[in-house]
């Protein structure tokens, strides 16, 4: 086991545990806003779906129920403007994080194939990499990379933990450079529907890929935009011919949605008003810790879209991490996402509206 376990970075969140306790004995108690996970109730409709599906005695399928694969293309076509989507190219997935880390060893990638992702970046990007014994290598522009041996591309927008946002003509003349050079295109799409100053646009709509879904995928979540962290619920869209592959070696490995899950997932896909409720909870969450920051001496880059505030004292990251961890605020250091996050740290909006008023509260 070893020989797989040293092939991977320490679990960056266990060098928080010192910071947590600091933040934790706070005579108000801890403001956690180090993790971007969903602390809102599960809409009802969601929850009586999966209530609803609960005597599943039996087996689900990997590819999911026709019904499900009928509301992940339908909201594909009606949320992202993809167009002639069918069951072939879409697939259920056990939550987005399990995908980005085991697609270059599905994908059969090995030593000598190259992985590349943004230079600032969700960890599990290289994580995957590394399971697979593949190399990898981070970007600033990925039309800068050198194509040679580079199997799989990672794109990231809106960014984790960034909040950057990709235009339209970026995302264009990078699915043409990948489609140049035979290069696979995943892009990480899981915050599309959280933006705030910008409105993401994905790698599925016909003016990013000229109608054709040719060596491109999307990969999307429910985790955030349906309070569906605890479920397990996401799911991938794009080029049959890379997801047929895929599907095969899932069913072998017996990657599959619970039942019940995937019919909380059409109800979830179904609905777009618990959607927009969710995100005026975040809204003002927000609009709140954004205002207290930028008071306390912060200073916030990009984070025009996502769960997050990217914020800076041009500081140690870890510096600001204890600062705040002494007003009992727990927040992300910049590094966990790559050596260019080392002065900045990254702010969730995933608490309660109690717990937001006591960071504000504090920051003052």
């Amino acid at each position: 086991m070893s020989a797989v376990s040293d092939r991977l970075p320490t679990f960056p969140w266990d060098k928080l545990e010192p910071y947590k306790k600091t933040a934790a004995a706070h005579p108000d108690g801890i403001v956690d806003l180090s993790v971007g996970t969903p602390v809102d109730p599960v809409p009802d409709l969601i929850q009586k779906a999966l209530i609803d599906a609960a005597d599943s005695p039996g087996y689900p399928t990997v590819w999911g129920t026709p019904a499900l694969r009928d509301a992940i293309t339908g909201w594909v076509a009606r949320r992202l403007g993809a167009r002639d989507v069918t069951h072939r190219h879409v697939l259920p997935i056990v939550g987005s994080k399990e995908l980005v880390a085991w697609l270059p060893t599905q994908l059969g990638l090995g030593p000598g194939d190259r992985v590349a992702y943004p230079r600032l970046a969700y960890p599990t990007y290289e994580v995957g990499a590394r399971l697979a014994r593949a190399d990898h290598e981070v970007y600033d522009d990925p039309r800068d990379l050198d194509p040679t041996n580079l199997k799989l591309l990672w794109l990231n927008s809106p960014s984790n933990p960034t909040g950057k946002v990709l235009s339209q003509q970026e995302l264009t003349e990078i699915v043409a450079w990948a489609r140049t050079h035979g290069v696979l295109l995943f892009s990480d799409e899981c915050y599309l529907e959280l933006g705030w100053e910008a409105d993401p646009v994905s790698v599925l709509h016909p003016d990013v890929n000229g109608g054709s879904y040719d060596g491109i995928v999307a990969v999307h979540s429910l985790s955030k935009r349906s309070n569906l962290a605890g479920y397990r619920a996401a799911f991938l869209a794009g080029d049959p011919a890379v997801l047929g592959p895929l599907l095969e070696i899932r069913k072998h490995g017996g990657m599959m949605t619970s039942a019940p899950t995937q019919a909380a997932v059409v109800a979830a896909l179904s609905d777009d008003t618990h959607v927009q409720e969710q995100r005026e909870r975040y809204t003002a969450r927000r609009t709140a810790l954004r205002a207290a920051l930028l008071a306390h001496g912060f200073r916030i880059e990009h984070s025009e879209a996502s769960l997050y505030l990217w914020a800076t004292r041009d500081e140690s990251c870890w510096q600001t991490v204890s600062h705040l961890a002494g007003l009992g605020i727990l927040v992300a250091p910049g590094d966990f996402y790559g050596e260019a996050g080392d002065t900045f740290v990254r702010v969730a909006l995933t608490a309660t509206d109690e717990r937001v008023r006591a960071a504000v509260a504090r920051l003052a």
